[in-house]
């Protein structure tokens, strides 16, 4: 696998970029740019990364596309229709968002509405739409899953593939976001097992991180957490995705701020994958 993550710190140049790029040890990461930055920056960021041998594993939308006030919908349509254009111009491979929401308390609320029939025919609505206008040929739209949003689980993410029927929505694969009950919580390689074993030709990225709940308190309460924080048994995991997973598939620390946090749970990772006999 590609171990890798969001190179962190401050830059204002790509130069200053691939410095600590070079520093993070990441052979794959997020796009350091978007479909507003300029060609020629784009241009120089994706030639730091070939020089470095470095692969480019996704670009964000992070946006509402339902988002209750019809200008800021109308304008996350449109970032993620460039977003895409912008995957598929700079060979990026998966264009990721979440599926929305139209709560008022946030972009990625649980919200009653999540899971109504109006909002899952918005979601497949929506997803073709923006494949249809794009017409991408090699970046797919896919979206991460969420604990309380569409697609929550791999049956349901498989379901919305089929409802889809689109070749170029694909999987991102998030396990932990989808270790959402404390059934999951207790048995987490089967269900990571489930989730690959049933996505894995779908998958285009895949971040990794860990999970923890408190044992005994009421009620239950998941927490995401960096690698090593929680109780994932990382070598168990790690040759589940290896079983599942291509040689060169990328994963992708996140949710981490600084630059010592990030290499903490590289350390984590990489020493795991060793033990484990899986190649990073």
């Amino acid at each position: 696998m590609l171990l890798g993550g969001t190179v962190s710190g401050s830059w204002s140049s790509p130069e200053e970029w691939e410095a600590l790029l070079v520093k993070s040890r990441f052979k794959a990461v997020n796009a350091p740019f978007d479909c507003r930055t300029p060609r020629d920056e784009v241009d120089a960021y994706r030639r730091i990364c070939q020089r470095r041998g470095v692969v480019i594993a996704e670009i964000g939308v992070w946006k509402n596309l339902f988002d209750p006030d019809p200008g800021k919908a109308a304008g996350a349509l449109a970032y993620a229709k460039g977003q895409l254009a912008l995957a598929e111009e700079a060979g990026i491979p998966c264009c990721v968002n979440i599926a929305g929401t139209d709560s008022p308390v946030g972009w990625d609320a649980a919200d009653p509405g999540n899971y109504t029939e109006q909002t899952y025919a918005r979601i497949v609505d929506v997803i073709r739409e923006i494949i249809d206008a794009v017409r991408p040929a090699r970046a797919f739209y896919c979206l991460e899953p969420m604990p309380w949003m569409v697609p929550d689980g791999p049956e349901e993410y498989l379901q919305l593939i089929r409802d889809v029927d689109r070749r170029q929505f694909a999987a991102h694969m998030d396990f932990v976001n989808m270790i959402n009950s404390p059934r999951r919580y207790l048995a987490p390689e089967a269900f990571i097992e489930s989730c690959l074993s049933k996505l894995a030709p779908y998958i285009k990225s895949t971040h990794i991180k860990d999970t923890r709940m408190h044992p005994t308190r009421l009620t239950t309460v998941l927490e995401e957490c960096a690698p090593g924080e929680g109780t994932l048994d990382f070598e168990r995991v790690l040759r589940i995705m290896d079983r599942w997973l291509p040689a060169d598939a990328p994963v992708l620390l996140e949710h981490m701020t600084t630059f010592e946090e990030y290499a903490t749970a590289y350390d984590h990772v990489s020493a795991a994958a060793a033990r484990a006999g899986v190649r990073v």
